[in-house]
């Protein structure tokens, strides 16, 4: 476990084997009370996705003919793709891109919430274990929201794409905090983050809409954790420790910008429309060179640009990677927007109106939850 690279004992980790070290009498008394305001607050922000006072999973959607998004929104569609569609094949296109993306999500919900799990495994610090224990229920509970959803509209999900399932499996196998932590909390935190203020914001189905909102109460708190963990370490860094993590960031970053919206993650969808995958890729390619990418994430709600951001503000992006991440958004615009995401409004208009049900106590936000 040397290569923990643990920087502050709210993080100290067992071998996910060894749970006679989670049975020591000293740990008991080791509580850490940087996690005490987010586990008190995930009161404020509870849901249960089966029942409908919260959300109801029966609303009607007609696939063939109605856009659940924008076609604007869908990159697919600003290629060539878009010229081999009429417009009823446009709309189905939309709706199994939003399927796509959907099925994503629940691959990776999944994927958090078994890594949750793990974390509860070889936490130390009663605190942090605690936490962890909270996400993984708070996790299964966007797990279940998702699969009604997706089984609402589509019955099905679509199978997770390699580049986001072979990320989820390295992720959750990893003995390493530092990797589950960096790769969950603000990778794939930040792109769902930026995933749901997207559909949030532009989605013209109702349902999805406060299922976005209301799992991003959720999910922001969950960044939190992270941020607590980006505070408290990568000060303490060697400059060794600093570049293995910021270039494993790196990789992963290239990885999902590449790969997770291209057509080659899409095989069945291409041939759904019969359209050839390989020629779809290189149409893909072709039209969304760095430039236009750039273009299209001066959207604040852009899933790319959020996640950019997270790292960026966690100061795990130096000059040594600045360059890789410069090519598609304006660096210095990005770090003076201030520490807040594009999903904290959204995140706390939700939790107001849970309070409002659940009959809480004081409004808890992630932005009035200040690290200890």
């Amino acid at each position: 476990m040397d290569m923990n690279i643990t920087k502050d004992p709210a993080y100290d980790a067992a071998d996910p084997n060894d749970f006679p070290a989670m049975l020591e009498v000293e740990r008991y008394g080791k509580r850490s009370t940087a996690f005490d305001k987010i586990i008190s607050a995930t009161h404020d922000h509870f849901w249960d996705p089966l029942d409908k006072k919260y959300i109801g999973f029966d609303q009607p959607w007609d696939l063939d003919n109605e856009y659940l998004m924008p076609p604007h929104m869908i990159l697919d569609l600003q290629t060539a793709i878009g010229d081999r569609l009429n417009e009823q094949q446009k709309v189905q296109w939309v709706n199994e891109s939003v399927r796509f993306s959907m099925s994503s999500i629940l691959h990776g919900e999944q994927g958090a919430l078994a890594l949750s799990a793990s974390l509860c495994h070889i936490l130390k610090d009663p605190g942090a274990q605690e936490y962890a224990a909270n996400q993984t229920r708070e996790e299964a509970r966007h797990v279940t929201a998702f699969s009604k959803y997706i089984q609402l509209r589509w019955g099905t999900p679509v199978p997770v794409g390699p580049a986001l399932g072979n990320l989820l499996i390295e992720m959750v196998g990893s003995p390493l905090v530092w990797k589950k932590l960096v790769g969950m909390q603000m990778l794939v935190e930040g792109l769902a983050m930026g995933a749901f203020a997207s559909f949030y914001t532009y989605t013209n189905d109702p349902l999805l809409k406060r299922l976005c909102q209301l799992v991003m109460t959720d999910e922001a708190f969950h960044h939190k954790f992270g941020k607590i963990w980006a505070d408290r370490t990568i000060p303490k860094l060697s400059e060794e420790e600093r570049n293995k993590i910021e270039d494993w960031a790196a990789a992963v970053f290239a990885g999902l910008l590449r790969n997770l919206g291209s057509p080659d993650q899409k095989l069945r969808q291409c041939q759904r429309f019969g359209i050839d995958p390989a020629w779809a890729q290189a149409a893909f390619l072709e039209a969304f060179t760095d430039a236009k990418i750039r273009t299209r994430m001066q959207d604040a709600t852009n899933i790319f640009r959020v996640l950019i951001k997270t790292l960026l503000k966690a100061g795990i992006i130096t000059d040594r990677t600045r360059g890789q991440y410069a090519a598609y958004v304006d660096m210095a615009e990005l770090y003076a927007e201030g520490d807040r995401m594009v999903g904290d409004d959204i995140a706390e208009e939700g939790i107001k109106y849970l309070m409002q049900l659940n009959g809480g106590r004081t409004l808890a936000t992630p932005s009035s939850l200040a690290a200890e």
